[in-house]
């Protein structure tokens, strides 16, 4: 195998964790949304805890990226 064929695997390999990030994004937004429903009036007390879960999911996918621009053009 190549050297170059090898950095687009690796490349397109570590772009898999983007996947992990976009489900658990979907997932901290749904449970906000169900706990919302459940008890509107804890919506001030829940708003400030997710935008740190998001933040932290979502760090994720921007950590995978650099892995894969790493990959690709180290």
């Amino acid at each position: 195998m190549e050297a170059e064929a090898a950095k687009l695997i690796g490349a397109g390999l570590a772009t898999m964790g983007m996947i992990g990030a976009g489900v658990g994004v979907g997932n901290v937004w749904a449970n906000y949304f169900s706990a919302i429903a459940r008890n509107p009036a804890a919506k001030d007390e829940i708003g400030a805890s997710i935008w740190i879960g998001f933040a932290v999911t979502e760090a994720i996918a921007l950590f995978s990226l650099l892995v894969a621009l790493m990959v690709l053009f180290g």
